[in-house]
């Protein structure tokens, strides 16, 4: 039976929304709206903002609707506490223990899922993308910042909202974090990382794809640069290799988009490190684009509205 769910995947800088008719095998956007993030003079996005735009999207999205609406799902970053219904932080968005689904039931009479955006796309990834009829899956977008989806055993895990922060574990590097703290996977490998180091070493501005282009012309800066990042990479994916031990590892954001010039050197290294006894995980790209966290909304949605 196909269901029809309005998905709001909120960005730090772009909401984007949908609806979108799912069933059991399929997830299909009919109609897309896009919006800035409201942020006031001050450049929070405050909670308050965010669920006026949103209930804005709604009513427009369902206005135009041919079926009815069954529910509404809404995704949002940062530290997420999906049992709470809590923004715990958000450091892009500016908010920090932000009642956020209390606030939307309160506008929004439909059932109503919540969660992390970065765990909603992991959870696309597996039900209609690249890691499709696995089990123990991690996805990871790798963008401005680097977090993990973790699905085991079939479910989502969230740790009360911090699991997956992979981008800020310390691999002896030294180098300062926009964390606080020093050393972490995402100070080297994130899109905006590689960006800000080759710069460093040239003097010229470059984003991550413009480094990669110079990676496969055979610009030395652009070489030593991307080998640190693949380094930094497979040093963090070698944790959750160790810990987690997922048959499949789904790479997703920006920094993705290299294909092979990521998947290849990442894999060998990877390798390199695992022992014999290792459960070596498949590396694959993520096959959803920026409509994972659209499409993952609206399983939150609609996977609700079951019975058993």
């Amino acid at each position: 039976m196909t269901a029809h769910a309005i998905a709001v995947d909120v960005g730090g800088t772009e909401m984007k929304a949908a609806l979108v008719a799912v069933d059991h095998d399929t997830a299909q956007p009919l109609r897309r709206l896009r919006r800035p993030t409201p942020r006031g003079s001050d450049g929070a996005a405050t909670a308050d903002r965010v669920v006026d735009t949103v209930t804005e999207l709604v009513s427009d999205l369902r206005g135009g609707a041919e079926n009815a609406v069954d529910a509404v799902g809404v995704v949002v970053p940062g530290v997420v506490d999906e049992a709470r219904g809590v923004g715990v932080f958000s450091a892009n968005l500016g908010w920090r223990d932000a009642p956020l689904r209390e606030q939307l039931a309160a506008r929004i009479d439909l059932p109503l899922g919540f969660g992390h955006d970065v765990r909603a796309g992991g959870l696309a990834e597996v039900r209609f993308g690249a890691a499709r009829g696995m089990r123990d899956v991690v996805v990871l977008p790798i963008g401005t910042g680097i977090a993990a989806a973790m699905v085991l055993d079939g479910q989502l895990y969230s740790g009360g909202g911090f699991a997956g922060e992979i981008g800020h574990v310390d691999i002896g590097h030294g180098e300062p974090c926009g964390c606080g703290s020093s050393g972490c996977v995402e100070a080297v490998a994130s899109s905006a990382a590689v960006a800000r180091r080759y710069q460093a070493r040239t003097g010229r501005e470059a984003t991550a794809a413009e480094v990669a282009t110079a990676v496969r012309a055979g610009d030395p800066d652009a070489q030593a640069v991307w080998q640190d990042a693949i380094d930094a990479l497979a040093r963090g994916l070698l944790v959750l290799v160790t810990v987690a031990a997922p048959e499949c590892i789904v790479l997703g954001g920006g920094f993705a988009r290299a294909g092979k010039l990521l998947t290849e050197p990442l894999r060998t290294r990877l390798d390199g490190m695992l022992a014999a006894y290792h459960r070596r995980p498949h590396l694959k790209l993520a096959e959803l684009g920026d409509t994972a966290g659209c499409l993952g909304a609206a399983l939150l949605a609609t996977e609700g509205l079951k019975t058993p």
